[in-house]
């Protein structure tokens, strides 16, 4: 029961879908719930990749078979996993993108990222990440509908792995007094990393069975690679991560998963 709480407090934090009332009262807040609900990101990832799924497969089967539905598909079930997470990771990866395109120096790019408004970098990279993701989604729904299901599902679940990674290995930066991560911060143990694993296991293991090895492999190498590359662009510039930071990782992270796959049909 405990566990459920948890996950109910991630899902209350990392999404749009109501936690409200009695139920939000039985799972309660303290910054000790926040950070022991680390654990279950990438059970949220479930979530978005179920609603994501549901609404490629549907609008793909629907319009079948004309060449544009699987770029009808892909554009309907991106707007359905922004209003189920709220954009919440979009608007970290615009706050980053703004905050370090504009800003040189560490405290003066720490200063933009907590401006609300959004600037020319932001614009850009929000529009890139999502011309990116909605025409790989696209191009994979064209090779077959079940490969970009399988990419929908470890996308979303994976992704959400890599920014528990970067909190365990760098420090917490900014205003941390006013920052809603810096619960998390504090401490991601080894066992709240193990259990976020386990969320992964099974999406993994159904995109290996529903393409191949070569498809898992390629997409996860890629995936690794782009959090890799966002953890060590957050060391060299902030020396350090912030909320915004950790949203921008799984965005970058899922486009990389999306790539893999797709270069990994190509390659076969």
């Amino acid at each position: 029961m405990q566990a459920l709480r948890h996950y109910l407090l991630a899902v209350q934090f990392f999404t749009r879908i109501p936690v409200t009332g009695r139920l939000a009262q039985w799972v309660g807040y303290s910054p000790a719930m926040l950070r022991a609900s680390a654990a279950h990101f990438p059970g949220i990832g479930w979530l978005a990749a179920l609603l994501s799924t549901g609404v490629y497969a549907a609008l793909h089967w629907a319009l079948a078979p004309n060449p544009l539905a699987p770029a009808v598909a892909a554009v309907f079930c991106t707007i359905a996993t922004v209003l189920m997470t709220g954009g919440f990771h979009e608007d970290g990866l615009a706050d980053v993108a703004d905050g370090l395109g504009g800003g040189h120096e560490r405290d003066r790019a720490l200063d933009i990222m907590k401006d609300s408004r959004i600037g020319a970098f932001g614009a850009m990279a929000l529009v890139l990440a999502l011309l990116a993701k909605l025409s790989l989604l696209a191009l994979l729904g064209a090779h077959s509908l079940l490969a970009a299901l399988a990419a929908l599902v470890g996308g979303h679940v994976l992704s959400r792995l890599w920014p528990l990674l970067i909190v365990r290995s760098l420090p917490h930066v900014g205003d941390t007094a006013q920052s809603k991560s810096k619960p998390l911060a504090d401490q991601i143990t080894g066992a709240a990393l193990a259990a976020a694993v386990l969320w992964c296991f099974v999406p993994l293991a159904l995109v290996w069975q529903a393409q191949s090895a070569l498809f898992l492999i390629a997409s996860t190498g890629c995936s690794s690679l782009a959090a890799a590359w966002m953890a060590r662009w957050f060391a060299r510039r902030l020396r350090g991560f912030t909320g915004d930071c950790l949203g921008a990782t799984q965005q970058v992270s899922e486009i990389g998963f999306y790539l893999g796959a797709a270069l990994a049909l190509r390659w076969a």
